[in-house]
């Protein structure tokens, strides 16, 4: 399998984790998005849509959007609850990243450290609405110690990837003992080094 990612991408960071959590073998693929490698004829060919990740599996199938390459990669793992309404709740995270946290969280730690936007001057909308994404995380996550109750999910894998870089746009965390408890857990579920 060939993965196809910019490293600076939580996006693209999950299906790597997720990958050697699993130990699944992979050739990584580096896409330089500041550079516009995403969108060269090449690459259009394999994702029409011009964004990483994508995976070309090893039948030569390709399959974009993060959180459908992990849940792809992930099927019959620890990863995924077995119990079905535990599976649901796991979607029912991984489509609200994509809806209602990585849009502020990811696009303010982008124009802040990709651009050079100063935090003073990014869209006070996005930041408040990144602050209510990290207050419905940190209110379930002083209900349970990780998204879909007692153990690590893909949930836990996809939130991750923007939640534990949050500061590099401008998110304080202080006042969320429970997310931050979480983060630690969560990167060491991973085998993952500190954020800094």
């Amino acid at each position: 399998m060939k993965i196809y990612g910019d490293g600076i991408s939580g996006n693209c960071l999950k299906v790597k984790w997720v990958c050697d959590v699993l130990a699944l073998p992979y050739e990584w693929i580096e896409v330089d998005i500041l550079k516009g490698e995403s969108r060269t004829h090449e690459f259009l060919k394999l994702n029409a849509g011009g964004q990483v990740p994508t995976v070309v599996l090893d039948d030569g199938r390709a399959l974009a959007q993060s959180n459908a390459i992990i849940r792809y990669l992930a099927r019959g793992s620890d990863l995924i609850p077995t119990d079905a309404y535990d599976a649901a709740r796991m979607d029912e995270w991984l489509f609200w990243e994509q809806y209602s946290h990585e849009p502020y969280i990811a696009v303010c730690r982008f124009q802040v450290k990709y651009q050079g936007k100063p935090a003073s001057e990014l869209d006070p909308e996005k930041i408040k609405r990144g602050y209510a994404a990290l207050a419905r995380m940190e209110h379930q996550l002083a209900a349970s110690r990780y998204l879909v109750g007692e153990r690590f999910s893909l949930a836990d894998v996809a939130l991750l990837a923007y939640t534990r870089l949050a500061h590099e746009g401008g998110f304080h965390l202080d006042g969320y003992a429970s997310l931050r408890r979480w983060i630690g857990e969560a990167e060491r579920s991973l085998g993952l080094p500190p954020a800094r």
